[in-house]
This record gives C-alpha cells, sequence and structure tokens, in this order.
C-alpha cells in the first residue's frame, strides 16, 4: 500500500484549469471542488489583502463540506499602484486593462490558503510577483488577446502562453506563482498540514 493512500483526501477548491494543471505536478491524487465565495473586493481592500482574504475564504468554504479533507484555496490580484485589478471578463475590459497596464510594474499578489477542519489546520502564504510590461501598442494588445483569449486571467496576462511576450522582466521567487498558484509555497502548507510530500 502506497504513503499516499494513508493520507487525507485533497482537494484543490479551485475551478481554475491553470491551478489544476499546476497541483497536479506534485503527483498527488486530489479532487476539485469549486467554493462558492462572493469575490467582490470590500471598500477600499488593498489587493494583498484582499487576494489573502479570498484564499482563505476558498479554502474554508470547501472545507466546511469536507471536513476531514486537506483543502487548497487560492487567489490572485493583479496590483496597480495598490488598485486591484482582477480578471476582464471581456475583451473591452481586457484592452482596458492593458492599456493601463503598459511600460508599467505591476504586481501580482498570489495567494494560496491550506486547511483542514478534522485536525484544526488553518495555514497560508503569499507570493509577490513583479512584472513589468513592455510599453505596448494598441496594434500589439489586439493582436495578443485575439490569439490568446485570456479573459479569465487577473490583469489579462497569460504568462504561461503568447503573454510572455507583453512583458520586459519577471521578479519572483516562485516560478509557479503567476500562473495561479505558488506551489513552493503550496508544498510548505501541504507539509505543515501532514501530507507526504517528498519529505
Amino acid at each position: 500500500m502506497s504513503s499516499h493512500s494513508l493520507q487525507r483526501k485533497l482537494i484543490l477548491g479551485s475551478t481554475s484549469v491553470y491551478r489544476r494543471e499546476l497541483l497536479a505536478r506534485l503527483r498527488l491524487p486530489f479532487e476539485v471542488v469549486g467554493p462558492q465565495v462572493d469575490e467582490t473586493p470590500g471598500t477600499g481592500e488593498a489587493p494583498q489583502a484582499l487576494a489573502e482574504r479570498l484564499a482563505m475564504a476558498k479554502a474554508q468554504a470547501v472545507a466546511l463540506l469536507h471536513p476531514q479533507a486537506v483543502v487548497i484555496g487560492s487567489d490572485q490580484v493583479a496590483d496597480l499602484d495598490g488598485e486591484p485589478l482582477g480578471k476582464p471578463g471581456n475583451h473591452e475590459n481586457a484592452v482596458l486593462q492593458l492599456q493601463r497596464m503598459r511600460g508599467r510594474t505591476v504586481v501580482f499578489q498570489t495567494a494560496v490558503a491550506v486547511v483542514c477542519r478534522d485536525t484544526g489546520f488553518a495555514g497560508q502564504a503569499l507570493a509577490q510577483i513583479r512584472v513589468r510590461f513592455r510599453d505596448l501598442s494598441d496594434k500589439a494588445i489586439e493582436e495578443y488577446l485575439l490569439a490568446e483569449t485570456p479573459y479569465d486571467c487577473a490583469g489579462s496576462a497569460k504568462s504561461e502562453g503568447l503573454g510572455i511576450a507583453l512583458l520586459d522582466s519577471i521578479d519572483n521567487q516562485d516560478p509557479t506563482a503567476l500562473v495561479g498558484l505558488p506551489l513552493i509555497h503550496t508544498c510548505r502548507l501541504l507539509r505543515a498540514a501532514g501530507m507526504d510530500l517528498l519529505n
């Protein structure tokens, strides 16, 4: 019997295909459950605080339904000088976001939380990724959006695809954080929660 079969059920509290693909790299069996969480920012809520609050809220919402499981919640907010930029949702909003970010540095605040109600474990971490955007032309923005349609990505920047061509530089301590789930922090939290992960 493998050590994995003795572990608690692992649940990713997210319907994001990007986070699902990242978590699969750890080669742990997991299920996916969409959290029912209102993602509306609070009045004056800073991007970092918003990402941290939502990551924990997502993990707790799913853990409430699956109290014996270890649940991962995560959230990412693009931070433009203290203003949160979420998922654009459509082409027009994506154009406006990218026009505002061109030639500027944006901090992608990526939070992850791990919760197990049965053991009382709750921990979270934050990865901050500083991204410098090129001074993009309107034509380049249109070409990128038509090719990539990144309307479900915070700040419209899908760096794992063609979006990498929008950027001058990326400064972070975890290469997976910009995609949406900081795996270095996630591994640390999972180990703390008692998961067997290359200990």
